[in-house]
């Protein structure tokens, strides 16, 4: 999707196999940097993200001068984009997503790859 819209990718192959932190996806176009880790689920039930997944995201953004997103889709629902920060936060220290979270703070596809 990305790439039909003019951004240049890398997929990072066997995202979460490595020790070092990487993204599901590192995207640019005119100047901008997307660090995606991408999640998938069926059903419209909580999922989780663990907070050591987050903080590598974030980690890995920083250092390359990225956007660090979570790119959600849940099945016949459109892709969604948020922030780490935009996740709810549980006290077993795991960030939960859901549907109606993802609809209403995250953005579509087209919000995220506007660029100037």
């Amino acid at each position: 999707m990305l790439f039909n819209h003019g951004w240049v990718v890398v997929r990072a192959a066997g995202s979460g196999s490595t020790p070092l932190p990487n993204p599901d996806l590192i995207a640019g176009k005119k100047g901008r940097i997307l660090a995606i880790e991408c999640k998938s689920a069926k059903g419209d039930r909580k999922q989780y993200i663990t907070n050591e997944q987050i903080q590598e995201l974030i980690t890995f953004a920083k250092g390359f001068g990225a956007e660090p997103w979570i790119g959600i889709r849940f099945n016949h629902v459109p892709w969604r984009f948020v922030k780490p920060s935009q996740l709810e936060k549980t006290p077993a220290q795991l960030y939960g997503y859901s549907v109606a979270i993802t609809a209403k703070k995250g953005i579509s596809f087209a919000e995220l790859t506007q660029t100037k």
